[in-house]
């Protein structure tokens, strides 16, 4: 009996808790589980219940519809054991209504006369099973304990749906500002809609995946499986039968059919990342399968119906990879017939704070720390810098900032140096670079090379000797960063020569 309840697998930290959870246990395990026994005749009721409680089950009974509706809104019931016949109307009805108010229940039919028409009815109906009179009880064990638990499994299931439905939810996907909220706006259609293919598009980073998980839990098809495939991460001989499968003795290790992930997404959805990695030829084989809507197994000799909603993304612009010869303009067609454009991080404004804000609580009870804020100066650099890791950047950095802070702050101080060095100098920079425009020679004129040898130095000061950022802040190449530099040794050398 124990074994059909859950098991609670969070750590208990406590010797109290310890004690109340085997309390717990121990009330869960003497509990019964309740079965409704609906029947007119009461000798059937009577020998049923003396049954079920033989088999560690409590019976109630219920010799009428009405009654039986009464009970089951009444009790927290097991199962039912429902007769077709009832004296104030029928048992399919009576399984219609309980149907309707409870989905999940269990429901077994019991009949003197088991006719076809009326057994096709009941498990049509919902019904778990079908028993005639005289009753098997040995069957009818079987199929109680049967049905309890296959309930027990739908309730799991359909408890895990809702939670992955509301883990990625449109609601999780933060951001307020006007392309997100167009963004958003456009994928809450596409999920309402049955286009069968989407075209996602956006730098890495942006949260494509978060994206493409909504509209696949917010659709018709969430009940259905949720498929992806990276075509960056397999060479393109094991994608075509990683996609599509393949026979038994397509190839020298084809021992046996298997199934691939256009098969295993059937009623769902297929997303397809970095799609523009897909090899030329592939992406011939993969337009044919969206236009005909079916496909072959690698090896077979017969096309299989398609019913999957694609979805494809990539951090390139596959229109411009199609114009360069990269990708089929075709299948970028056929794709987009709905195209999804994710904004970088640089472009959605005060989102950089509102995601800053949302990764916090996230790490706060994980990590421990009762940080609550962002300095001023913290929230400056964040808001000046580029972000071209985009959200997946800023969270790393809010984790990182989170494990090494030890006041109740993220501030400056463990910020990565990218981005804090920014912080340092980004208003200095922005309004050197509006002077730069009014800068005029001299009427005596200057030594260029001064001038160069000046910079260097600057840019060396302000990325604190860190000559990959100091040669970013004067737009060259660190080799040209050293060349230069070796140039300064060299004047420095001359210059304390004694003549």
């Amino acid at each position: 009996m124990f074994a059909e309840f859950p098991i609670i697998r969070s750590p208990l930290k406590s010797s109290a808790e310890r004690a109340t959870w085997e309390v717990r246990k121990n009330e869960l395990k003497d509990q019964k589980q309740k079965i409704l026994v609906v029947d007119d005749e009461k000798m059937i009721r009577w020998s049923l219940g003396e049954a079920l409680r033989g088999w560690g089950y409590e019976p109630i009974q219920a010799e009428t519809a009405a009654a039986a509706l009464a009970a089951f809104d009444a009790e927290q019931l097991a199962a039912i054991l429902l007769d077709i016949n009832l004296p104030d109307g029928s048992g399919l009805e009576v399984l219609r209504q309980v149907r309707h108010r409870q989905p999940d229940a269990v429901v077994i039919m019991i009949t003197a006369n088991v006719l076809v028409d009326e057994t096709i009815a009941a498990l049509r109906g919902g019904a778990y099973d079908f028993i005639g009179k005289p009753i098997n009880l040995e069957e009818l064990q079987v199929a109680i304990r049967n049905g309890i638990e296959a309930g027990r499994l739908r309730k799991e299931v359909n408890l895990f749906r809702r939670e992955r439905a509301q883990q990625f939810s449109f609601d999780q996907i933060v951001g307020e500002s006007p392309a997100m909220r167009e963004m958003l706006a456009l994928a809450h259609k596409v999920a309402e809609s049955e286009v069968s293919s989407v075209l996602l598009q956006g730098e890495s980073g942006t949260g494509k995946d978060l994206v493409v998980k909504a509209i696949h839990y917010h659709s018709s098809r969430a009940e259905h499986p949720f498929v992806a495939i990276n075509c960056a991460a397999l060479p393109g001989t094991l994608i075509e039968s990683e996609l599509f499968g393949y026979e038994k003795g397509a190839f020298t290790d084809a021992k046996t059919r298997k199934e691939g992930l256009f098969e295993q997404a059937e009623g769902g959805t297929l997303f397809l990342d970095e799609i523009g990695e897909l090899e030329l030829s592939l992406q011939a084989k993969l337009l044919r399968v969206l236009e005909e809507g079916c496909f072959r197994r690698v090896g077979g000799l017969k096309d299989l119906p398609l019913d999957v909603r694609v979805i494809a993304a990539s951090n390139r612009d596959l229109k411009a990879e199609g114009e360069a010869g990269r990708f089929r303009s075709d299948l970028f067609y056929r794709l987009a017939v709905i195209q999804i454009d994710i904004p970088p991080l640089r472009e959605r404004g005060d989102d950089v704070g509102l995601l800053a804000q949302h990764y916090m609580s996230s790490f706060r009870k994980r990590l421990r720390k009762n940080i609550a804020c962002i300095a001023p100066e913290a929230l400056a650099a964040f808001a000046s810098y580029e972000w071209p890791g985009n959200v997946r950047e800023l969270r790393n950095v809010i984790e990182r900032a989170m494990i090494l802070e030890d006041g109740d702050e993220i501030t400056a101080k463990y910020l990565p140096r990218g981005l804090a060095v920014e912080s340092r100098t980004g208003s200095e920079t922005h309004a050197e670079s509006r002077t730069l425009d009014q800068f005029r020679l001299p009427g005596d004129g200057l030594s260029l090379e001064e001038v160069e040898m000046s910079l260097v130095r600057q840019a060396l000061k302000r990325s604190g000797g860190n000559q990959t950022k100091a040669a970013e802040l004067l737009d060259i190449s660190r080799d040209q960063l050293r060349y230069r530099m070796k140039k300064l040794e060299e004047v420095a050398v001359a210059a304390n020569e004694p003549e």
